[in-house]
């Protein structure tokens, strides 16, 4: 295998070579798995076709935007006592055999308790309770808003009971429920989950300025 080698001051740092995939490689979830545990460095997702797909790094204004994101899901978590709530590292292997990681989601945690070790060590077979994506403007490759509303039609179709879609530039969520056709909120400054998720709003004024 080659190495990148680069030198930081007196450093010598060995860089793994870029993931390098055929266009027509088609992978169960099983040897996506198997993908996965040798580039854990890179984030990838499987679609439901079996198609690997790579995710870049978020810019760092997403990335502060996401970061406060998953902390006001973490903080609503423990306030309740009924939830667990993952951030964007987390795969999720939904029931048609995709394998996908949203930018924060919550579980119940009855659904949570109810897997195995094994499954909760690999990538939990099931669809999150809740789903949050946040968009980036700036990208038309996996984070861009049209891949991402594909990726919302898929949470939905695969048991989702709510997700949003959260689009900072235009300061709008897109809102998908359990079942039916999205909702759009124009200069949303907090958004409410309903009789679902008691309780929990999210403070959009503050993921909106990172």
């Amino acid at each position: 295998m080659t190495v990148t080698t680069s030198r930081v001051g007196e450093r010598q740092i060995d860089a793994p070579p870029p993931l390098l995939l055929p266009a027509d490689l088609r992978l169960t979830p099983e040897q996506f798995a198997l993908v996965c545990a040798a580039n854990r460095d890179t984030v990838l997702e499987l679609s439901a076709d079996g198609r690997v797909i790579t995710m870049p790094p978020t810019g760092s204004e997403t990335g502060a935007r996401s970061g406060e994101l998953i902390f006001q899901l973490k903080l609503y978590a423990k306030s309740q006592g009924l939830w667990k709530a993952f951030d964007s590292s987390t795969g999720f292997r939904l029931p048609d055999g995709s394998v996908l990681s949203p930018d924060a989601s919550l579980v119940s945690l009855e659904r949570w308790q109810a897997l195995s070790t094994d499954e909760r060590r690999g990538f939990a077979p099931l669809c999150p309770d809740l789903v949050v994506e946040l968009a980036s403007p700036s990208d038309e490759g996996p984070r861009g808003v049209s891949e991402l509303r594909q990726k919302m039609g898929r949470y939905q179709a695969n048991g989702a009971r709510l997700s949003w879609l959260l689009l900072p530039h235009e300061r709008t969520v897109e809102v998908w429920p359990a079942i039916g056709e999205p909702q759009r909120l124009e200069e949303a400054t907090s958004l409410q989950a309903g009789d679902a998720f008691p309780e929990l709003t999210l403070h959009l004024t503050e993921i909106w300025n990172g």
